[in-house]
């Protein structure tokens, strides 16, 4: 056990660093800082992978304080999506309309680097298109150990263990050549998932935990159950980001 960023408890935790901080505004302090690290560091075109639900909205909304806002290389970051439901770009289920409305609209990122998944054409189109875009991003033709996709990748998890839209017993968990797949028998809605390779071409995967209702999963998780989120090995370090709520410690 040791203690980093700000005094808050780091042990080691699957071969990665667990760290529980005592509210889902510490936290998204906490992840920030580790973004804002990682990014400044990087010595390439750094993307970032974001992801959907409702834990990451609280870390969209510190990243576009003054804190982070004016310390952030927005003009050279690239923006995409772990997952999107098949929804229009303005409902309010969707995970660009999140993030634009809690970051985008707030910080100076150039539209351009924003690469959100279209939704406008069918679905198996719009998961076909997603994958021709990242794949002109990353320039090779496959996903290799000693090149990876994103600088860091943020992913929360669902109640049932799920990760972006890779959902227990489900098909897509074992695609290994498509970097992007649709997900026509999700509920609500219809969706667009990154596939475990891609999600783990990441130099960098920080999973923000928060709240009672993830008590039970992250229980799970800890015990090393076959869920989908400890099927994504990164090509470097996993972080996991809890507060005292999901941790279960008062």
């Amino acid at each position: 056990m040791a203690t980093d960023r700000a005094g808050v408890t780091v042990t080691d935790f699957a071969q990665s660093e667990f760290v529980v901080l005592d509210d889902a505004l510490t936290l998204a302090r906490c992840a920030a800082d580790w973004l804002l690290d990682l990014v400044r560091a990087a010595g390439h075109i750094p993307a970032v992978c974001l992801s959907g639900g409702s834990t990451p909205l609280l870390f969209y909304e510190t990243l576009s304080t003054p804190a982070y806002r004016y310390r952030f290389p927005w003009q050279r970051i690239h923006w995409f999506w772990g997952d999107e439901r098949f929804v229009a770009a303005d409902h309010e289920r969707s995970n660009y309309r999140a993030a634009k409305s809690a970051l985008f609209d707030h910080v100076p990122v150039p539209e351009e680097n924003i690469h959100p998944i279209m939704t406008e054409s069918t679905l198996e189109a719009a998961a076909e298109n997603y994958e021709f875009t990242l794949r002109q991003f990353y320039k090779a033709p496959e996903l290799s150990i000693g090149h990876s996709l994103f600088a860091a990748t943020l992913l929360g998890v669902g109640t049932d263990g799920h990760v972006a839209s890779l959902f227990p017993g489900d098909d897509a968990l074992q695609e290994r050549a498509r970097w992007v797949v649709a997900v026509p028998e999700a509920k609500p809605e219809r969706r667009i998932t990154l596939t475990l390779p891609t999600l783990a071409s990441t130099s960098e995967i920080a999973f923000l935990v928060s709240g009672t209702s993830k008590r039970e999963i992250l229980a799970r998780i800890r015990r090393g159950e076959d869920v989908p989120a400890l099927r994504i090995k990164s090509t470097g370090r996993t972080h996991w980001f809890v507060d005292r709520a999901a941790a279960g410690i008062r």
